[in-house]
């Protein structure tokens, strides 16, 4: 089904994992698919992918962390199709280190990608989004808002921010028709569960893509409607607790 068909859509963090699966199932939807992400390369075999799917896509290799990249990035977008639907922010980093052992500039560089980007890019799109009076925000936020892991401080504390941002901006963005949603995925195939240098066992991983299903659904709902908060993890995932 073609559910975002000439819908605008960027997508943050969108050479590999979910965000990559997002921009491809949104190119399937028939979106008009802008990919921000630091790496060429990567970027680039992402924007193949979503023409193969049937979309269009636009590659810009933006630093969300920063001000003009992300200035630029929204500049490129409305020149290349006039208005922005759809903001997926998805771009993340993590570490697992410590507290005591940790430096500054670590928490820093975890914090500026996780969450000022997101604000970064949020703010953007409330700027073009608000004279339309629509648009949609998904964040791509963690499970470890709820359950943290262990050496998880900046990780941890910048998903937990990225809920209350989407909470306070929901609450904003409500009397203009802007969406703000955010989907708390456990543990997917991705980038950053390979950096975790865990050794997953089968069915321990979620695909990116059945992260992207939920996204594509998030993202296409009628504009009066929104998917305010959901999570989504592996069935053995032992978020639930006791047996």
């Amino acid at each position: 089904m073609r559910s975002l068909e000439d819908r605008v859509a960027i997508v943050t963090g969108a050479s590999s994992g979910i965000g990559r699966a997002v921009a491809v199932a949104f190119g399937q939807a028939g979106a008009r698919v802008v990919l921000a992400a630091r790496g060429r390369d990567a970027l680039d075999e992402t924007a193949r992918m979503v023409r193969e799917a049937g979309g269009e896509a636009l590659a810009c290799v933006a630093d969300v962390s920063r001000e003009e990249d992300v200035a630029q990035l929204f500049a490129a977008a409305l020149a290349a199709h006039g208005r922005v639907d759809v903001l997926v922010n998805n771009a993340g980093v993590t570490t697992s280190q410590p507290i005591e052992d940790m430096s500054l500039d670590t928490w820093r560089s975890v914090v500026d990608v996780n969450l000022t980007g997101a604000f970064l890019c949020s703010r953007e799109a409330f700027r073009v989004m608000k004279p339309r009076r629509q648009g949609r925000i998904v964040n791509i936020g963690s499970v470890a808002a709820k359950v943290p892991r262990p050496d998880s401080v900046p990780y941890t504390t910048t998903k937990h921010g990225l809920s209350g941002m989407t909470h306070a901006l929901a609450l904003d963005g409500r009397a203009h028709g802007i969406a703000v949603s955010v989907l708390h995925p456990g543990v997917t195939e991705s980038a950053l569960a390979a950096k975790s240098g865990r050794k997953f066992e089968p069915g321990e991983l979620m695909k990116a893509e059945d992260v992207a299903r939920v996204v594509l659904l998030m993202a296409s709902l009628p504009p009066e409607v929104n998917f305010y908060e959901g999570t989504m993890f592996p069935l053995s995932m032992p978020l639930l607790g006791r047996g």
